[in-house]
């Protein structure tokens, strides 16, 4: 018999299996969106997407859904909303043709570098490639017009797309994402994992490198130019660089003017701020940019509508471009030094380099062509001497009501480049448009989404006779959501720009534009919005007051010059330098 004593160890007491949750795959997608931060969601249901919506009737009081009445109403309210709140525009659409009526708002999201979620319903993945009902190929249709997409078959792949999918949306240069999901993935239940953000995708880099040299370069150009002048446009907003922008420009005394996407970045008023580029932009930043010898371009493309004749745009001058987007860089003009990077990091290493600056004559040379162009434009777009208003004078009288506070959302034609030219912002995310895809129809939706977006803002969508006719069904969403937004319409009863176009290039041959209208005002009170159409100046003010000053939607027409022109003008195929005052 053994001495030695055996200490004998406790019994393992075994412990409870971790609970696992069981979730569906429509679950899964909401658990998602709550991670996220989404609070809003832009929808129409349909058969393909039903389990979502049927999941969603259990998330009501964590995730407010919007019922449009067409699927590009929601996208384009979707887009609304991400460009006032900054955060990532989310739409739901079945499939078939409710993802195919996705298509132009994700075009325009993408052109414009709009941060969407899209997620549209499939048929069962059994089905796919049958041509089964409401099947169509919605990851081919929809690759060219999105930054990434992706059909998920496999409910458990749900919280890892999920995650790529918002953080590829909202990094970098931004824009749309569409993830198509199977049915019997949406019904599919699965042990669920829990939702982990992405922070990382191998083989994307949201943000170049910046390399300290091109910043020593470009910050050695402005300390040498005696003619420096800054292009700024959407980067500048996205990346939230606003105050790092004005630093930039302040220090170096330089003279900024914007593109459509970049306005509001900078304050209207501000004494750097020279106005707007492009066609119909002002007239010195447009003559001075063949003139100034380094062209500082922050957060823009390049667009044709900002340069005109490329063989002659800006040949004089050393051309420095800051942006997040390398491809962007020499796509379309010549850059003497690449400055990569988002402009929030590369703006203040600049302005760190750059020398403290006035170029007091250079900006007086701005000013002297603004007051050209007063004498020419301006006085009479904003004080006419004729008995029909103009667009300008109701944009006038309503910067004086709003005090440059209010979000403007525009539609696409006259009324957009004249509420461009003379909107008055003093906050940034101010000006919502389509800028590089002028998609028509965009205003009236977009102001629904700016609304959810900016909640304590005073919202007014300025659209034109033609545009408002194309998503007017969006009144009935309005109705249902309460959405208290206010309705511009400025009637001249013309498609007006592509009728300045006719007589001005082809021999006034006014080939259908002759628009038609309903009774605005009767068509909103049918949908139990308040409204008035007026004819006469004398009534604009009071008008305009009343629009602003009532308690939830309004619509007012307002009876503009029928044959009234937009100028300046830089006619297609010329150079910057031959834009037109009459």
């Amino acid at each position: 018999m053994s001495n030695t004593t055996t200490i004998q160890e406790p019994a393992t007491v075994a412990q409870p299996a971790a609970k696992t949750t069981t979730l569906s795959g429509s679950q899964a997608v909401l658990e998602a969106f709550i991670a996220e931060g989404v609070h809003t969601i832009f929808g129409y249901p349909g058969g393909a997407i039903m389990p979502i919506y049927d999941a969603l009737y259990d998330y009501q009081e964590k995730l407010k859904h919007i019922l449009v009445r067409h699927e590009q109403g929601g996208i384009h309210a979707a887009q609304g909303y991400a460009r006032t709140s900054g955060d990532v525009g989310v739409v739901f659409a079945t499939s078939g043709p409710g993802a195919t009526n996705l298509v132009t708002g994700l075009a325009d999201a993408q052109i414009d570098s709009t941060p969407l979620v899209c997620v549209t319903g499939q048929v069962f993945a059994h089905l796919l490639g049958t041509d089964a009902f409401q099947e169509t190929d919605v990851i081919n249709i929809t690759t060219p017009v999105t930054k990434w997409n992706y059909q998920v078959t496999d409910a458990t792949e749900i919280p890892a797309v999920m995650a790529k999918a918002f953080y590829i949306a909202r990094t970098g240069r931004p824009g749309p994402v569409l993830i198509d999901i199977t049915k019997n993935a949406q019904l599919q239940k699965f042990d669920y994992p829990g939702y982990t953000k992405c922070e990382h995708i191998r083989s994307y880099r949201p943000k170049p490198i910046v390399r300290k040299q091109y910043v020593e370069e470009a910050a050695k150009l402005i300390n040498e130019a005696k003619k420096p002048f800054v292009l700024f446009g959407q980067g500048v907003i996205l990346g939230k660089a606003e105050k790092e922008f004005k630093a930039f420009i302040e220090k170096a005394g330089l003279p900024a003017a914007w593109t459509i996407m970049g306005l509001s970045a900078l304050p209207s008023d501000h004494p750097l701020n020279v106005g707007m580029l492009g066609m119909h932009g002002n007239y010195g930043p447009n003559v001075l940019t063949n003139e100034c010898d380094v062209l500082i371009a922050v957060g823009m493309r390049f667009d044709d509508r900002v340069t005109g004749r490329l063989d002659k745009y800006a040949k004089q001058a050393k051309v420095i471009h800051l942006d997040i987007d390398p491809a962007e860089i020499d796509k379309n003009v010549q850059t003497t030094v690449p400055v990569w990077g988002d402009c929030k990091d590369t703006l203040p290493l600049l302005t760190s380099l750059v020398n403290k600056n006035t170029h007091t004559a250079w900006v007086q040379q701005f000013h002297d062509l603004k007051a050209k162009e007063v004498e020419a434009v301006i006085t009479e777009e904003l004080n006419p001497t004729t008995a029909e208003m103009t667009m300008g004078e109701v944009m006038k009288v309503l910067n004086e009501l709003t005090g440059g506070n209010a979000v403007i959302v525009t539609d696409v034609g006259q009324h957009q480049m004249v509420a461009c030219r003379y909107a008055e912002f003093n906050q940034t995310m101010s000006n919502v448009t389509s800028g590089g895809l002028g998609t028509m129809g965009f205003c009236l939706p977009a102001a629904i989404g700016a609304k959810f977006g900016a909640p304590d803002r005073t919202v007014v969508g300025i659209v034109g006779d033609g545009g408002i006719q194309m998503t007017i069904q969006e009144l009935g969403t309005i109705m249902q959501s309460e959405v208290d937004v206010k309705i511009l319409i400025l009637n001249n009863r013309f498609l007006g720009m592509v009728r300045q176009w006719q007589q001005l290039f082809h021999d006034k041959r006014y080939s259908f534009v002759d628009i038609a209208s309903p009774d605005y005002v009767v068509v909103a009170k049918g949908y139990g919005i308040e409204g008035q159409r007026i004819d006469s100046r004398s009534n604009l003010r009071d008008a305009l007051q009343t629009m602003l000053s009532h308690k939830g939607a309004y619509l007012l027409e307002v009876m503009v010059g029928k044959e009234n022109n937009v100028f300046p003008m830089v006619p297609q195929g010329c150079s910057v330098a031959e834009i037109r005052l009459k």
